[in-house]
């Protein structure tokens, strides 16, 4: 009896405390319930920030990013003038020589020979030349005296003036032999960077064959070959008109910037019947030897300015979608618009845009992400948008305000 009077009791006490716990979680969830329903009469979200930048019209430079080609501003190739070996190398290769600097010897034995034999010609002939001129003078009062023949006075002047011919010839003969042995010391036609010996000590060179020796080039200054199609030439110039003094920006192969600015020099007036691009040169400095000769790299040129243009942030701009380029503009009631516009080229970290927008209008940059959170048509707040690192600069002296934005956000 015990043992089913307490099980009874048991069974009671459970199903009381279930009824309580019914009856405590229906009446938390009329107090959830009610407290959803009068939040949206006791509060409103406020509206979120977005980050502006104002439209205004200002005259910009129409950019083009190029393919060029990195060339010497002056380039010699060494080589030999006379034939021999080679017998002493006077330089360190790749680096610095200036113009007449000692670069290769070559044995000058055989040729200070020839010089000497030419020494020897010169005195031969002077002496010859002495002797003739004597024997012209003294005929000379015998001939008017009737004492000689005319004749052998014409012979007596003519073997002078062959005397003097032949020294002529001798002396030239004694110059070529002390120019052949000027070249068996091979000298730097021009100050650059040599690279490296294309013979070493021992080789057989020759003049007939121009042996190369090495090679210079002048590498503080830069010549940038670009090409470009001539109807996107025509084009720029028609939209924008000319511009003068053209400066240039040289983009290396991992996309960093040369801090150094070029210029254009010319662009050629013929074009390419294969390719129909023309060619362009400008000019670079390159002290700090940043562009080697043959590099590839991609260069900016104005090549012509838009009087009405418009800069906006290429992180405003959506390219390429099925409108074409598109913008978002904040309205007069803070609500953003998607605008088409028609982009020109790029300017650094912007887009030239020349159509879809007005001045003073307020074009989207930042918080795209916090409208995906929105049901569309939502008012927005427009801010001032500027750069990230213009942002970062004053951030410590604010950093005592600054927990209650993170947190909004």
């Amino acid at each position: 009896m015990r043992s089913a009077n307490s099980s009874s009791m048991s069974l009671t006490r459970v199903a009381a405390a279930t009824m309580a716990a019914v009856v405590l979680l229906s009446a938390c969830g009329k107090k959830d319930e009610s407290a959803k329903a009068g939040a949206p009469a006791g509060q409103q979200m406020p509206a979120p920030e977005v980050g502006v930048v104002t439209a205004a019209f200002q005259t910009v430079a129409l950019q083009s990013e190029l393919p060029a080609r990195v060339e010497p501003i002056r380039t010699a190739q060494v080589r030999a003038r006379v034939d021999g070996v080679v017998l002493k190398r006077s330089f360190t290769e790749g680096s610095i020589v200036k113009q007449g600097q000692s670069l290769f010897t070559i044995d000058p034995a055989p040729y200070q020979a020839q010089l000497a034999a030419a020494r020897a010609d010169v005195a031969r002939a002077q002496a010859n030349l002495v002797a003739s001129r004597a024997i012209a003078e003294r005929y000379k009062p015998l001939v008017e005296a009737n004492a000689v023949s005319k004749q052998e006075f014409d012979n007596a002047v003519a073997a002078q003036k062959q005397g003097e011919a032949e020294v002529a010839a001798a002396q030239a003969q004694l110059k070529v032999a002390q120019i052949n042995v000027g070249y068996t010391n091979v000298n730097a036609p021009i100050s650059g960077r040599i690279g490296r010996a294309l013979v070493t000590e021992g080789a057989l060179v020759s003049a007939t064959q121009s042996t190369e020796l090495a090679l210079i080039q002048q590498t503080d200054s830069m010549y940038l070959n670009i090409t470009q199609s001539a109807t996107e030439l025509q084009r720029l110039k028609k939209q924008g008109g000319g511009a003068d003094n053209v400066p240039v920006t040289v983009l290396l192969e991992d996309g960093t910037e040369l801090p150094t600015r070029g210029r254009l020099l010319f662009s050629d007036v013929t074009v390419d019947q294969g390719t129909g691009q023309i060619t362009l040169r400008a000019t670079v400095d390159n002290k700090n030897n940043a562009l080697l000769p043959g590099q590839y790299v991609r260069v900016r040129v104005a090549q012509a300015s838009l009087p009405n243009g418009i800069l906006i942030p290429q992180q405003a701009v959506t390219r390429g979608g099925q409108n074409g380029d598109t913008v978002t503009v904040i309205g007069a009631d803070n609500k953003p618009v998607p605008r088409q516009v028609k982009i020109a080229s790029q300017q650094d970290a912007s887009w030239v845009v020349t159509s879809g927008l007005k001045e003073g209008e307020k074009v989207m940059v930042d918080g795209f992400q916090k409208l995906q959170m929105m049901p569309p048509g939502t008012a927005v707040k427009p801010v001032q948008w500027t750069p990230a690192g213009a942002q970062q600069a004053p951030a410590p002296a604010q950093a005592g305000a600054s927990t209650p934005a993170d947190s909004s956000r």
